[in-house]
């Protein structure tokens, strides 16, 4: 959808140098290319729409300019290199701002909820879930909201649990989700066939990136069925993989988690003659949380992530630095992500070829395999020195922990995005904070976008500025 918006107009930005002369540039706007977001009235024919009840929510004052529009939306890119005459990127990507619209395509009497969460556990998952009943309640007035146990299969296998504001008063306290949660289990039509048959009409699916690929899939056979069903997705992963949105909830509070881990580290290292804290952190297939961690501590040494190569022996090696460290300070701290060094791991034939129960490759421990590692080389170049390896593996209880104020927060407006986006009539989509404004953005593209470090940018350059790491180039 293109938003007309005077394309051909000369734009001019004025901006102030060191010396405080004014440098203009000159550029052209090209067109706003809004992402299509998929409404019931798509499939549904003759669907009926209701003034929205917030109007008459006693706490809420609907002031002009309170219920957005299709004209409300958020930039994709807001960054850009204004060093001389040049046009911007067209289509110029937009999409829709959330938050309550005027009319809604549910009667809150009528609508039936589902909310499942999928996969591993997360800080904020049951803040996202009192957040969903509590404002549906609250808000709008929706009386049957059920909680689908034991993700993807409990919508087949199991019972659904009724929820209300007094059941889940306190879960945003707890660690976990009170739902219960699981991989696998994913069959489309026993799923669809579930929420038909329950009569489900709303489904809140919070999951990562292979719950979000679910969650297309079961929209699309929604949609094919032509079934009155909005689907919702609320992205969820501690190592914020998931691409497009500005972060995923949990994952500043698991940064915060992570600085205990680290800090213990550094004691154990400090306090023994040549120690090494040896931290691993979640990060599959991303380095964003041992990047922040690192960044955000101070007392890394060396910080090893997916998304860099290093290799042990040799100059410009591993060990090579460690051991000057070694001498330096007398002490090292090392966070490793648990997808980085993979590929180095030796592996039986049936461990290359093991799977999870999402169809993941199964990951070795690297820090298990590194402190192996350190172990020999110590014991191989300086075999009559002291030397120690502390190795602490947090994985766990970060992943338990309840979420902290931020995350708190973040996961109330994220569900209070996903309610109004549903009760609007939008389905296929992901309520996801973009440039710091929340947006409404196709499931698909949500399912499909990834978020790897770039090492190409300022963040990275931080890290080697704070640790002194090597790159990892052999010379």
């Amino acid at each position: 959808m293109a938003v007309s918006s005077e394309d051909a107009t000369k734009l001019t930005t004025t901006t102030s140098d060191t010396k405080d002369q004014n440098s203009t540039y000159n550029f052209s706007l090209q067109p706003i290319h809004l992402k299509e977001l998929p409404h019931l009235t798509d499939y549904v024919s003759n669907l009926q729409s209701y003034r929205n009840p917030l109007d008459k929510n006693p706490f809420f004052h609907t002031i002009e300019g309170f219920h957005l529009t299709q004209t409300d939306i958020v930039l994709r890119q807001i960054v850009y290199d204004l060093s001389g005459n040049f046009s911007l990127p067209s289509p110029h990507m937009a999409y829709l701002r959330a938050g309550p619209r005027k009319d809604i395509y549910f009667n809150p009497s009528e609508a039936r909820v589902a909310i499942v969460t999928c996969g591993g556990l997360c800080p904020g998952l049951n803040t996202v879930i009192r957040e969903l009943v509590v404002g549906m309640w609250d808000l709008y007035g929706v009386r049957q909201i059920f909680g689908v146990p034991a993700g993807y299969r409990g919508f087949y296998s199991m019972e659904p649990m009724l929820l209300n504001p007094k059941l889940v008063e306190d879960w945003h306290k707890r660690g976990g989700t009170a739902l219960e949660t699981s991989r696998g289990g994913f069959d489309l039509d026993k799923i669809v066939d579930a929420i038909e048959k329950r009569g489900f009409n709303q489904v809140y699916i919070i999951g990562g990136d292979g719950s979000m690929r679910g969650a297309v899939k079961i929209f699309d056979e929604i949609c094919r069925r032509k079934l009155n069903v909005s689907v919702a997705g609320i992205p969820k992963t501690v190592d914020n993989d998931v691409g497009i949105i500005d972060r995923s909830f949990g994952f500043q509070t698991a940064v915060e988690m992570a600085q205990q881990a680290i800090n213990a580290a550094h004691v154990e290292a400090q306090s023994a003659v040549n120690g090494i804290g040896l931290v691993k952190l979640m990060g599959r297939s991303v380095g964003h949380i041992a990047l922040h961690a690192t960044l955000s501590s101070r007392d890394v040494d060396c910080c090893l992530i997916p998304e860099v190569e290093f290799f042990l022996n040799g100059k410009g090696g591993l060990f090579e630095f460690l051991e000057q460290r070694l001498k330096r300070n007398g002490h090292v701290v090392i966070v490793v992500a648990e997808g980085a060094g993979q590929d180095m791991i030796p592996r039986t034939d049936a461990q290359k070829e093991e799977k999870d129960e999402s169809g993941n490759p199964v990951f070795l421990d690297v820090g298990a395999w590194m402190k192996s590692e350190l172990k020999k080389w110590w014991a191989r170049d300086h075999p009559n020195e002291l030397f120690t390896v502390k190795y602490i593996d947090p994985t766990y209880m970060i992943r338990a922990v309840p979420a902290n104020a931020h995350d708190n927060l973040y996961c109330t407006l994220l569900a209070h995005s996903a309610i109004h986006g549903i009760m609007a009539g939008y389905s296929g989509f992901v309520a996801g904070l973009i440039n710091g404004n929340y947006a409404y953005i196709p499931l698909a593209d949500v399912a499909q976008a990834k978020n790897p470090v770039n090492t190409k940018d300022h963040t990275w350059s931080w890290v080697r500025s704070v640790t002194n790491q090597p790159d990892f180039v052999r010379s």
